[in-house]
């Protein structure tokens, strides 16, 4: 295993509802990696083909159309331009952990797949359960998503979607996993509006967002790839949010890489800055860290408290015996 790796966090502007558009953005985004030297690339959370901020803005009349054209352009697992993207993970010799909308049969899923540098898909996820309104749009996952780490020539490598990243349990998970390098996925965020014009949670906003994704570094001892997407002006009119208090453009980007110790590793970015933020770091660090608090190993009570997991997931039939 490689220990000394280079790390990259997508921030760039999906290919909005529109998947032929979003493969061709993520084959170029994992060719530009490949071509800097990255190991491990995170994208957001649905980047293809992005996250509908109107779910959370207009009524569902209002939705309906624009929603109706995001189904047909979320993307199947097994499908040509899954195939696609995986041979440019190949040709690229990376390891990319993707986030888009997974369009299964008649159902939708906010989903994570794990490609290999032999453009394999080694596991797929989705996320456990979609946070409020996003329920309207998308299932939850079952069992099987509960396993958000694999192993990889560049170490131990999790990831999960947004307000997973809230979920306590889901976190000490991933840790008994053994995560070294987590990627963090996210949509646009924005920062707090004044609280005269619109009233809005804290915990909704890009740095609660960001600093959920530090914390999982702190609290796991893991490096934290945390990738973002970004809005622009011009496509305010496209996605229904014109006029929207919350929503500032160009902005909704707020990626960053993490130490183990929860250190910042990059300069921060404009909210509305492209590409790939990277970084080089050592996954020998890791102990720097572990060493003072392994919260699954050292520092842990299993005696006191510990953590009852269901690996098996859920089926919507089962055939009986005859």
């Amino acid at each position: 295993m490689t220990q000394k790796i280079r790390v990259g966090a997508v921030q760039a502007e999906p290919a909005w509802i529109d998947l032929h558009g979003g493969v061709d953005k993520t084959i170029q985004l994992i060719q530009q990696a490949s071509q800097d030297g990255v190991n491990i690339l995170g994208f957001p959370e649905v980047w293809i083909p992005g996250y509908p901020w109107i779910i959370w803005t207009r009524s569902v009349v209002e939705s309906t159309e624009l929603m109706h054209d995001y189904m047909a352009n979320s993307m199947s697992r097994n499908s040509p331009e899954m195939a696609r993207i995986c041979a440019a993970v190949k040709e690229a010799g990376i390891f990319v952990v993707l986030g888009y909308s997974e369009r299964d049969g008649a159902s939708l899923y906010i989903a994570q797949s794990f490609i290999s540098t032999e453009g394999k898909i080694v596991h797929h996820r989705r996320k456990v359960k979609p946070t409020h309104v996003e329920r309207s749009i998308w299932g939850d996952g079952q069992a099987d998503s509960l396993k958000s780490v694999v192993d990889t020539p560049f170490g131990k490598v999790g990831g999960l979607n947004c307000w997973e990243h809230l979920q306590p349990l889901l976190r000490y998970y991933e840790y008994c996993q053994g995560v070294q390098v987590h990627v963090a996925s996210w949509p646009p965020m924005f920062p707090l509006p004044d609280p005269k014009e619109l009233k809005w949670p804290y915990h909704e906003t890009a740095e609660a967002s960001l600093r959920a994704s530090q914390f999982l570094a702190v609290e796991g001892q893991s490096f934290v790839i945390l990738s973002t997407q970004v809005i622009t002006e011009r496509n305010l009119e496209k996605l229904n949010l014109l006029g929207i208090k919350i929503i500032q453009a160009p902005g909704g980007g707020f990626s960053m890489i993490f130490g183990p110790d929860g250190k910042e590793l990059c300069e921060p970015w404009p909210a509305g800055k492209e590409g790939i933020m990277q970084t080089d770091i050592d996954l020998r660090d890791i102990d720097y860290s572990k060493a003072l608090i392994d919260t699954v190993g050292h520092y842990s009570r299993p005696d006191l408290l510990s953590l009852l997991v269901n690996p098996k997931a859920a089926q919507t039939y089962q055939l009986m015996d005859s």
